[in-house]
């Protein structure tokens, strides 16, 4: 139904959201000494898939079907990243994190083969019923067979 290229991170960044996206920048909490209390590290990016161009009717729907909880009351993905000291590379982890999170929405999962358990594993679930078995028995009442 999608392109495959639609599962790819690569395409995304690339694809023009980045452009659409709302970037905030605030104070970092953890660890940096000093550096954390002067400088807003920390990045947020909010992106809105009803409010895209970029991307088709279809692929919206897709994203809002597939990710529902991290949708806010606003429409807006949130993603945010602090684990960095430095603004931008905190900036550019949050851009491949929005980015990877959009390409989940695509991925197609391999069908299930179903499968036989095996000979052993058949062999001790029917040993264990059997020692079940054998003990429920000895509870009864009128088991006088010494």
């Amino acid at each position: 139904m999608f392109p495959p290229r639609y599962s790819n991170p690569d395409y995304w960044k690339e694809s023009g959201i980045i452009q659409e996206a709302r970037f905030q920048m605030s104070l970092s909490g953890g660890s940096g000494g000093q550096n954390v209390n002067k400088v807003s590290t920390k990045a947020e990016i909010y992106w809105s898939p009803e409010k895209s161009t970029v991307i088709s009717d279809d692929a919206r729907a897709r994203i809002l079907e597939k990710i529902p909880t991290k949708i806010d009351k606003d429409g807006e993905i949130r993603v945010t990243c602090d684990t960095s000291r430095s603004q931008l590379q905190n900036k550019k982890t949050a851009i491949d994190k929005l980015a990877i999170l959009i390409a989940f929405c695509f991925k197609e999962n391999k069908p299930r083969k179903a499968s036989k358990p095996t000979f052993s594993s058949v062999n001790k679930r029917l040993e264990g019923k059997k020692i079940q078995k054998d003990l429920k028995a000895n509870r009864r009442k009128g088991n006088y067979d010494l």
